[in-house]
């Protein structure tokens, strides 16, 4: 069994492969993915425990064992972590074990991409980052395989998080800078990407401009939340997998309380990839990508990166 650190998953990752990898596992009707384990830990339960698995018929099964503690920032580490098995479906036999943290950010910041290319803007002159951290640093990778994007804008709660960023991305090539102002920073973005554990709307729906993408990446319990109710419920709003609609915050609330239906967040990733659903239906339309994750996307990355260290 072959044990993949960090930097072995973040090299067998080539964004326009990955978001390729993704659309195909969307598309696909042979992906099994049961229910995942969500569990709340310590005494504030503010700490959280997952449990995904997934598989495919006829090829490989995983599991990913992932932790989510918000409190992290403080500390100088990611907020999740995770370890990933993956398994031969045929013999049960594993064959590897994988960084789950790489694997998790990168995966997300690809699955964005992949509605973005349904969903955005042709043209993005400014894509404005909210949050700082280790997915934020994935997103612009991944959406230059969709999107040729003229201005990548950061804003964090720490201003010099957001700076840490920025100069990162300049150092990969990327036209990046700093923004302390987030209202007015949203209200200029052609595409817009969050990926924070706020319990509080940072992203307002009278802020964001016609024909806007907004994609919301952080909030996967009813007690997170991103942006607000007035932006959900003005937008053409994309879920990745249907039990975002109720898992998280931006949409659990505004379902409960009738302001949205399920005929308003009916459309999913899946839809996209498979050509079900056309995407953006004009340049004017504000469209809202919500994703929790889901375990296929985990199982396709995983496998990527198998083949990729398995040729080499």
């Amino acid at each position: 069994m072959r044990l993949l650190d960090a930097a072995q998953v973040r090299d067998a990752l080539e964004p326009a492969a990955l978001v390729a990898a993704l659309r195909e596992v969307f598309a696909a009707d042979d992906v099994h993915v049961p229910e995942r384990m969500n569990l709340r830990l310590g005494a504030d339960q503010q700490d959280t425990l997952l449990v995904k698995p997934a598989w495919r018929d006829g090829g490989w099964l995983g599991v990913k064992i992932a932790t989510h503690h918000p409190g992290n920032g403080t500390r100088g580490l990611p907020a999740i972590h995770g370890t990933y098995a993956l398994i031969d479906a045929a013999t049960g036999v594993p064959v590897a074990v994988l960084d789950g943290t790489e694997l998790t950010r990168w995966r997300t910041a690809a699955a964005s991409a992949l509605a973005a290319d349904h969903l955005a803007p042709r043209v993005v002159r400014e894509h404005l980052l909210v949050g700082a951290g280790n997915v934020c640093a994935a997103v612009p990778a991944c959406y230059s395989a969709v999107r040729d994007v003229q201005l990548t804008r950061v804003w964090a709660r720490q201003p010099d998080q957001a700076e840490t960023l920025a100069a990162q991305l300049r150092e990969e090539g990327v036209a990046a800078e700093a923004v302390d102002d987030l209202r007015a920073a949203v209200r200029t973005a052609d595409a817009i990407t969050s990926a924070t554990s706020a319990t509080s709307p940072l992203i307002l729906g009278e802020d964001v401009s016609p024909g806007t993408h907004v994609d919301l990446i952080g909030s996967f319990t009813p007690d997170m939340v991103e942006a607000d109710e007035a932006l959900v419920t003005s937008a053409r709003v994309v879920v990745d997998v249907p039990e975002a609609r109720h898992t998280c915050g931006e949409l659990a609330g505004p379902l409960r309380r009738g302001t949205l239906t399920e005929d308003d967040v009916a459309v999913t990733l899946a839809d996209l990839a498979s050509g079900r659903d056309p995407g953006r239906r004009d340049e004017s339309e504000v469209t809202v990508f919500k994703s929790v994750g889901t375990a296929a996307e985990d199982l396709a990355a995983a496998v990527l990166v198998w083949r990729a260290t398995t040729s080499s």
